[in-house]
């Protein structure tokens, strides 16, 4: 049968090819289905916002997407004096958008008021590892860390974006969330939440980034939170980038005249997730880990890919994405067996099922698709579809017995990103396993590559033998344009609008 999308496809491909206003003023008009309410890094977790991040903002390293070597950038070098320390030399000259200049104030000014506790940033793992910022000169700053930290080259290279301290101590991350000022390629010069943002090239942006001299003048994005009118608007003309289009729409799409359609593989899982410890207080079904291994058979992950998830994706066994450092791939894998699954719901005590609240915030046909092979072995469920942000604040506080998630690991390729995350006594965690914690704690720790290795090993090998989640699958992004576009995506599901450009 087909889609609306198929549909608006024929309908609107069938006048011709689309006309992009885009090559003609050199704009840039892109549209997506998030909703940022702010536009302060710190204070947002959506992907939308890291990509926004880095176009309004520089971190002191960047990470080069093809050779994944990180590249001094508000810093002109770098250099460990120990495991738990950092010097930076920063590059002079620079200014922020509003005409502040750039120097170690405004380093030291951010890494301290981010890693303070009581300022609240939404991820506190990005920041709790930070001791303290120091001055040593007008250019001169060295970080202390509360402890070895071997990823914090990805935290200084990803999401430990520089602010200006002069405005930021004026406006906080209200204004800053509104009227964001920055370093970065592109400046903001309109801004409606949750429905539109407008960016203007930076003139002024500092020769010699690794970021390069962005191309295009303007980018304008809209929120449009359905599928099928941002294709219908991609083909009418008045997008030129959407992403996130789903298989069947994508392959409608593609070879359509004036269209390119790309898919390209993420780092990006989907993951079912249980109150293991009862940590809600309802005494459900899957408190019993028979209850959780019998729904990790009942589910047929390979079918749904093939249906489906589509392109590169692939069923992953283990909480993490193959590629990250540490992602032990040896660990208790559960393949379908539907009748495997009622035997072990018997042994539970509920031989004719029972019934559940399943949480979704995404991919509906696929979260429908993973009812109807619970419901096959006698799980009956009742879909609870939230916006991410609501289903998020009811997970932090401990309200939900199982849900279907995903996570993209702030594109980080190192395990601590994802497992750490959910299983080190966070406010994801819903298992609440000592041993785990201890083991994670140290794979997070140590700067012994061996010993981070066999921490993670006991770790994922836990979470898998316990079945306190089913990793499902990893993604990938279908990405459509216009055919005059030079756009490149990248695994680490980050578009770089900075280096986009019209033939």
């Amino acid at each position: 049968m087909r889609s609306l999308a198929l549909s608006l496809v024929m309908a609107i491909g069938l006048t011709g090819t689309a006309g992009h206003a885009g090559p003609d003023d050199n704009s840039l008009n892109i549209a997506w289905s998030g909703e940022l309410a702010t536009l302060d890094r710190y204070y947002n977790v959506l992907r939308e916002g890291i990509i926004v991040g880095r176009l309004i903002w520089d971190a002191l390293l960047f990470k080069n997407p093809d050779t994944l070597e990180f590249e001094p950038l508000l810093a002109e070098s770098y250099s460990f004096v120990d495991s738990t320390t950092m010097d930076f030399e920063l590059r002079q000259g620079v200014t922020f958008h509003n005409g502040e200049a750039f120097d170690a104030d405004d380093v030291v000014y951010t890494l301290n008021r981010m890693a303070d506790p009581e300022n609240g940033v939404l991820t506190q793992r990005n920041v709790n590892w930070i001791d303290r910022a120091e001055k040593r000169g007008p250019y001169s700053v060295r970080l202390h860390m509360k402890r070895p930290t071997p990823i914090a080259l990805e935290f200084l290279a990803g999401p430990l974006l520089i602010y200006p301290n002069e405005y930021y101590e004026e406006v906080g991350p209200d204004g800053m969330g509104q009227a964001p000022v920055g370093t970065g390629p592109y400046k903001v010069t309109a801004f409606a939440p949750g429905e539109s943002i407008t960016f203007e090239r930076n003139e002024n942006y500092f020769a010699g980034s690794p970021k390069g001299k962005p191309s295009i003048d303007v980018i304008r994005q809209r929120t449009v939170p359905d599928n099928n009118t941002q294709i219908a608007e991609l083909l009418a003309g008045t997008v030129d980038w959407i992403w996130k289009v789903p298989a069947d729409q994508a392959a409608a799409l593609a070879g359509r005249p004036g269209i390119s359609v790309v898919n390209e593989q993420t780092m990006r899982i989907g993951y079912l997730s249980f109150d293991s410890s009862n940590r809600t207080g309802n005494s459900s079904p899957v408190n019993d880990v028979r209850v959780r291994q019998a729904i990790a058979h009942a589910i047929d992950r390979q079918a749904i890919v093939t249906a489906l998830v589509g392109g590169s994706s692939e069923v992953v066994h283990s909480a993490c994405h193959p590629a990250q450092f540490g992602c032990e791939q040896d660990v208790a894998t559960y393949d379908y067996d539907p009748d495997r699954a009622r035997e072990l719901l018997a042994e539970a005590g509920y031989p004719d099922g029972f019934t559940i609240d399943f949480h979704a915030y995404r991919n509906r046909p696929y979260a429908e698709a993973i009812m109807g092979y619970l419901d096959a072995v006698g799980i009956k469920t009742n879909l609870v579809y939230l916006k991410y942000a609501a289903l998020r604040d009811q997970v932090y506080a401990g309200e939900i017995d199982f849900n279907f998630m995903t996570w993209g690991s702030y594109s980080f390729h190192d395990v601590s990103a994802i497992a750490s995350h959910f299983f080190k006594a966070t406010k994801d965690d819903y298992a609440g396993d000592e041993g785990l914690i201890a083991d994670l704690t140290i794979g997070d720790n140590s700067v012994d590559r061996d010993e981070r290795l066999a921490a993670y090993s006991r770790a994922l090998k836990a979470i898998a033998d316990n079945a306190y989640w089913v990793p499902l699958f990893s993604y990938n992004v279908n990405y459509a344009f216009s055919d005059q576009l030079e756009f490149v995506p990248n695994p680490d599901e980050v578009p770089r609008f900075y280096s986009t450009r019209w033939k």
